[in-house]
């Protein structure tokens, strides 16, 4: 991977943890830190779920590969705030 796809993974991360993190309802006790990480992994995991179910590269924009990384981001960002909820 090139500098320029790990920069690119880093600003999608971001924007798919905002987006994760809207999904969920109320107030979230983790810091845009980790929702930003929480993000850039779900972002890395999302395309190579998508690559996997051949999904990845479509004609357009690839909607089923966001949704799948959106749905990642909002499951991490909720497990973390659960296990922030606990201490």
């Amino acid at each position: 991977m090139e500098i320029s796809g790990v920069i690119s993974a880093i600003v999608i991360g971001i924007v798919i943890g905002i987006l994760g993190r809207l999904v969920i309802p109320g107030r979230q006790r983790i810091g845009i830190l980790l929702t930003i990480l929480v993000g850039i992994v779900a972002a890395l995991l999302g395309s190579a779920i998508a690559a996997g179910l051949d999904v990845a590269d479509t004609n357009g924009v690839d909607w089923i590969e966001w949704l799948i990384q959106i749905g990642l981001a909002a499951v991490g960002v909720a497990a973390l705030d659960r296990t922030r909820a606990r201490h």
